[in-house]
């Protein structure tokens, strides 16, 4: 008689200990296979939170080593900061990367208003000291340095500005400003503005920067605004700062009124990437071709919103690889002494055969067939109910990463809390909460059942070839004679 046939006898004479091996079988290959799909379903949600969300690089100052470099050069005396704008022909190299969807640069002052009317705070009229003026009439603030009475944001392109990103303005009349608009002296101004001062659209308007009074630029008006933001604290104190008096320009416009030096140059460039995968390669790449001085300036990766998005997908996948590792070691291990404890009980029939003359490699042949049809039968009644299971026990787990996430976030009311200032960096603060990925869609694939045939024939052979070889290797004589 085969082995093959042996092996099929064996398994229906033993049905209480065969139904016990599928069962436990089935308990490790559902585990596995929930494991596997999590994992297959996180990498899946990762690429698409990746194509969603994208992330960005700033090209900016580098102010550690603009310290450094300042404290050298006044050694023993007082260190004094001073802006180092960057040359707007380096920032331009970079938008020609094939990682780049798009870009945007900024050059941020402040003017004062000459032939119209900046709003006012009323609270800071009766509650805080009035600006003195120098022998000229311009305002000067405490300290003695002038100040203007407007903010200049000077942009590439006002939409992808985080305040009408956001919809904390909005374009009312007119359209935003592009990259068309790059050399020409245009603005965007808020509604409450244009009321107070009677403006309309292809009206002109004068700013004159607040240090010297022979820098003037008419601007244009190509756009009307409208925002609900209440502004920083400041604003109380400093009249640029409250949100009407923003004006939204080119940043060319913005860099000429700054004054001589100023020209050509930009104070930040942002770089939208599709890919955060990408953005590694991308700043690679610029440090290695680039003209850019990065003695000077860097490059700074902000892939915070993706990580904080793929966070918990993450943390499950990793968990979800760890119960693959575990159940297969420990369902090898249990398998294997449930095998062990079958053989022990066969010694007899074992020895027999081996004194017939039945060669040990189909005696271990008969045992590995065995529990390849259990295996056969788990791996079935596995991949029945394994989907419906691993989607239970991958939300389970995000829910739970979720709950962690979430206690660790800031607050809401604590995002962008003094922070709409018109720094160039400033206009990049994200101020709405970063949306998570809360859901796992976790189906079993074809490649997962595959993984799984692969993993679940290795623990079967493990299981059922390592114990009959610890009776094998002994001689039927002694196998016989060691019956009770």
């Amino acid at each position: 008689m085969n082995f093959f046939k042996r092996a099929v006898l064996s398994v229906k004479a033993r049905k209480g200990k065969s139904i016990l091996q599928i069962f436990v079988f089935t308990v490790i290959c559902v585990f596995v296979l929930a494991g596997l799909s999590i994992q297959s379903a996180a990498e899946k949600s990762g690429e698409l939170a990746r194509k969603k969300l994208g992330a960005d690089v700033t090209l900016q100052v580098d102010m550690e080593k603009v310290r450094e470099q300042q404290q050298q050069v006044n050694e023993g005396g007082r260190s004094r900061f001073e802006a180092v704008p960057i040359p707007v022909e380096s920032a331009e190299e970079l938008t020609a990367y094939h990682e780049i969807i798009g870009y945007n640069f900024y050059s941020s002052t402040t003017g004062t208003a000459s032939g119209f009317n900046p709003i006012e705070n009323e609270a800071a009229d009766t509650e805080t000291e009035e600006p003195t003026a120098d022998s000229s009439g311009r305002n000067m603030q405490g300290g003695g340095m002038a100040q203007g009475d407007v903010s200049l944001q000077g942009a590439a392109f006002t939409d992808s500005i985080s305040e009408f990103v956001d919809q904390t303005s909005i374009i009312i009349e007119g359209e935003h400003l592009t990259a068309e608009d790059t050399g020409t002296n245009v603005t965007l101004i808020e509604q409450t503005l244009a009321e107070e001062n009677g403006l309309k659209l292809g009206d002109t308007i004068t700013v004159t920067n607040p240090r010297d009074d022979s820098l003037t630029i008419d601007l244009e008006i190509a756009g009307i605004y409208k925002t609900t933001s209440m502004g920083p604290e400041q604003a109380m104190n400093f009249t640029a700062l409250i949100p009407y008096n923003k004006l939204y320009v080119p940043y060319t416009a913005a860099s000429s009124l700054k004054g001589e030096g100023s020209e050509n140059t930009i104070d930040s460039a942002i770089y939208y990437i599709d890919d955060p995968a990408d953005m590694q390669s991308f700043i690679d790449t610029a440090k290695a071709s680039s003209t850019i001085d990065f003695e000077m300036f860097k490059l700074d990766a902000d892939d915070q919103l993706y990580q904080q998005m793929v966070g918990p997908i993450d943390n499950v996948a990793a968990f979800s690889k760890n119960i693959v590792y575990l159940v297969s070691i420990a369902g090898a291990v249990i398998l294997g002494l449930i095998v062990m404890m079958s053989i022990r009980e066969r010694k007899y029939e074992m020895g027999v055969l081996l004194s017939l003359g039945e060669k040990r490699w189909k005696l271990s042949g008969q045992f590995v067939t065995e529990i390849l049809m259990v295996a056969v039968l788990s791996l079935g009644l596995a991949t029945v109910t394994g989907n419906v299971i691993a989607d239970q026990i991958g939300n389970q787990l995000l829910n739970q990463e979720l709950a962690s996430v979430d206690a660790l976030n800031t607050p809401d009311s604590f995002r962008g809390r003094g922070m709409e200032g018109f720094g160039p960096g400033m206009q990049q603060m994200q101020t709405q909460p970063v949306e998570t990925i809360e859901e796992l869609n976790v189906t079993v694939t074809g490649n997962d059942l595959s993984r799984l045939s692969l993993i679940g024939l290795l623990i079967a052979i493990i299981s059922a070839l390592l114990p009959s070889l610890s009776v094998l290797r002994l001689q039927p004589k002694t196998i016989l004679s060691r019956q009770d």
